[in-house]
């Protein structure tokens, strides 16, 4: 008997044991179940502890009310401009009812990635593909506000939906790298033109502006130049003016020049002033002076005057004047290099007898016939009848 009521005391605690295990339901937080009795909903059962009647009361599997994160992977989608492009797409969303989740919809996890697709082909197909690629913000917006919407009758908020990759069809993206290719190209060229551009520029700026300073340069140069001459000219004129020089050495300098006129290469005709002619008459007469008997003021020279019309039949032909024999003179002569026949050319003979008497000039040994002019033609002739 005592065994028996053993028995049975211990089998009516395990039966109470059960029956409060059975009956005592603890939730985690952020946690929910539904509660069926009879298999009609009963309550929710919320965070903490709660108590069911058991046997009665079945309690359905614990529902997540936590954000929760489903990413939908490879989903086809054709836009505007007929392109099919694959899309991966990441939802985040949060259930607010669990009663509506469990009872309004059988799989909400499903139902979210058919209506996201649903949708990518909706908004996508009313864009091309370069919209598609820069329109991320705009899809997202469009996405979250159709499947929040969708989704609120089954006790599911939609907190977030991005694109999380856009993969067109390959031979689409090697025409976009040739693209990127062909831009990055023209961009390189377009700095490098204006590179060149500016180094053109600035290297034009210089040579213009060491043109300028050169010129500048040359210009004072010049300048400074042409006032030393003109010093040097004044200095040397008002010498002359002040020293007074007299006839002597204005001749000795034209025979030092003489010689100067001789030495270039290629002379084989040159024409002397007829102020030479004059210049070596002052010189002869000067040396004359020095000698045994002084000049006669009447016979110096006088400057030349207009001479009067002269008929050619009428002029008797002209007399060499016969050199002064003077030691001065012969000394001068003597130091200086030997010159060529030195003559002086009438200006008023014709263009053909000019010509004569040059090509005869030209041949070596040849003398050319001297011209005086009227006035000392007629002087000559004078002096030759007192001396007849």
């Amino acid at each position: 008997m005592v065994i028996a009521e053993i028995i049975i005391v211990a089998v009516i605690a395990l039966i109470v044991l059960l029956t409060v295990v059975r009956s005592v339901r603890i939730i985690p937080q952020a946690r929910a179940r539904n509660v069926e009795r009879f298999g009609r909903y009963r309550k929710t059962l919320e965070p903490g502890l709660n108590f069911i009647v058991p046997f009665v009361d079945r309690v359905k599997p614990q529902i997540d009310l936590r954000e929760q994160v489903v990413s939908f992977n490879g989903q086809s989608v054709i836009t505007e401009d007929n392109l099919v492009v694959q899309i991966d797409t990441v939802l985040f969303f949060q259930v607010t009812d669990p009663r509506a989740a469990d009872y309004e919809i059988v799989d909400y996890i499903g139902a979210i990635e058919q209506i996201t697709a649903t949708m990518l082909r909706s908004v996508i197909g009313s864009m091309d593909l370069e919209q598609t690629l820069t329109s991320r913000d705009k899809i997202n917006a469009l996405l979250r506000g159709v499947l929040d919407d969708a989704s609120g009758k089954w006790g599911i908020r939609v907190t977030r939906v991005e694109i999380k990759a856009i993969d067109p069809p390959k031979s689409v993206k090697d025409a976009m790298e040739k693209q990127m290719r062909a831009e990055r190209e023209k961009r390189a060229a377009i700095l490098t033109a204006e590179g060149q551009r500016q180094s053109q520029i600035l290297t034009a700026e210089g040579d213009k502006t060491s043109k300028i300073l050169r010129a500048e340069g040359d210009k004072q140069s010049a300048i400074l130049r042409a006032e030393g001459e003109a010093e040097a000219i004044g200095q040397v004129f008002s010498s002359i003016h002040r020293n007074d020089p007299d006839p002597k050495l204005l001749a000795y300098q034209y025979l030092q020049t003489l010689p100067q006129l001789a030495n270039g290469a290629g002379n084989t005709f040159w024409v002397i002033p007829s102020e030479v002619t004059s210049a070596l008459k002052a010189v002869t007469s000067a040396f004359a002076g020095n000698g045994t008997e002084a000049a006669d003021p009447s016979t110096a020279p006088q400057p030349p005057q207009p001479a009067a019309p002269v008929s050619p039949a009428a002029v008797p032909p002209a007399r060499a004047p016969e050199p002064v024999e003077a030691p001065q003179a012969q000394q001068a002569i003597a130091a200086q290099p030997e010159l060529p026949e030195l003559v002086a050319l009438p200006q008023d003979q014709p263009p053909s007898q000019l010509a004569a008497q040059q090509e005869a000039a030209a041949e070596p040994g040849t003398a050319i016939p001297v011209a005086t002019p009227p006035a000392a033609l007629n002087g000559s002739a004078t002096a030759s009848g007192e001396d007849h």
